[in-house]
């Protein structure tokens, strides 16, 4: 079954043809980085207006070598995230699923993340890398989410543990932004962290997990906040505030913040927060299949930190770098679960700018 998707929810248009569910034949995206970096961030209006001029040239893109009658349905993020860019999407996809008699189908933005860890572009990949199925346990983590679900089958999650403030995609982009890099923050943070790391191997056992170096010279010290409520639940809103204000009393004292040290205890101490978090959610809920998604999933100290935790313990599932961002290639992944489902969208699809899921 093919399925051309549509994922317009923020800043990236993107258009793909996805074979049941698994194998990537074409994928698009537009990126409106250089547009909204000027701003230090996504204009809404921006994006829309840019959704808007990018959508048809993207989806015309991808069909190349592919007809109409190639296509078995077609599925578009219809929530959450930005209502004007989501509408632009959605209202395409309703006029492009009539005009060539195909079935609509819906997708959940944050479960179509998920689907990103189904995904392969080649029949070349072990059993182990393409072979994924519920149930397992999986971490989503994005801009505006964190969220630790049991993935009981391909439409059915149970969210266990959420943020109750700042996602930890959030807490990266804002302190980064404190910081003085650029946007999109959270990548400057990665390679900020990894360049101090660097100056601290010759000083590291080659045994030892470097995400989880504890000399206390090496790094600022940032809390780790206590969250009531499930046990399971994030706070990011507090540590966030913490790199603010050692930023702000820094410089009212005429010091220099040193932006790699910074970013390297910043990512120290999320990847840390997650990493417990996850594996007492694993154990208490009895899951030794463990999975990553969403933007931040491609952040190098928490891919490290899972991978050195989970060792030996744990079956560790982490998404292709490239398909952690928004695209539309997990979009149509999602959607082939949603089609076997029953789950179709009639001409009354809208938008919403959040759901449960």
């Amino acid at each position: 079954m093919l399925i051309l998707a549509i994922e317009s929810s923020c800043d990236e248009t993107a258009t793909a043809i996805v074979e049941n569910g698994r194998k990537i034949l074409t994928s698009v995206v537009a990126s409106q980085i250089d547009i909204h970096k000027q701003y230090g961030g996504v204009v809404p209006e921006i994006a829309s207006r840019q959704h808007c001029e990018n959508i048809l040239p993207v989806v015309m893109e991808a069909m190349q070598g592919y007809s109409f009658d190639d296509i078995d349905a077609v599925a578009v993020t219809y929530a959450p995230g930005l209502i004007g860019a989501l509408l632009v999407g959605v209202s395409f996809a309703k006029g492009f699923a009539k005009a060539i008699e195909k079935p609509l189908i819906p997708v959940n933005h944050m479960q179509g993340h998920v689907a990103s860890l189904y995904l392969h572009e080649s029949d070349s990949l072990s059993t182990h890398e393409k072979d994924l199925a519920p149930p397992y346990l999986a971490l989503i983590i994005s801009g505006g989410h964190t969220h630790i679900a049991e993935i009981l089958d391909y439409t059915n999650f149970n969210i266990i543990g959420r943020t109750r403030d700042d996602a930890a995609g959030e807490c990266f982009d804002k302190s980064a932004r404190a910081l003085g890099f650029p946007y999109p923050g959270g990548v400057h943070i990665d390679k900020a962290a990894n360049e101090y790391s660097d100056l601290l191997r010759t000083t590291l056992d080659t045994t030892e997990t470097l995400y989880m170096h504890t000399d206390a010279t090496c790094c600022y010290h940032l809390p780790k906040p206590k969250v009531e409520g499930s046990e399971f639940d994030f706070s990011f809103s507090g540590l966030k505030t913490a790199v603010l204000n050692t930023i702000h009393n820094a410089e009212q004292r005429g010091e220099t913040i040193d932006k790699n040290k910074m970013a390297y205890s910043l990512q120290k101490t999320i990847s840390e927060i997650l990493v417990e978090k996850t594996l007492k959610a694993a154990d208490k809920y009895g899951y030794k299949t463990i999975a990553l998604a969403g933007g931040v999933a491609a952040n190098s100290g928490i891919r490290s930190a899972f991978t050195s935790a989970c060792e030996g313990k744990y079956q560790l599932f982490l998404p292709e770098k490239k398909y952690c961002g928004d695209n539309a290639a997990m979009i149509a992944s999602q959607a082939y679960y949603n089609f076997e489902a029953g789950i179709i969208a009639d001409a009354y699809l809208n938008a919403y700018a959040s759901v449960p899921f």
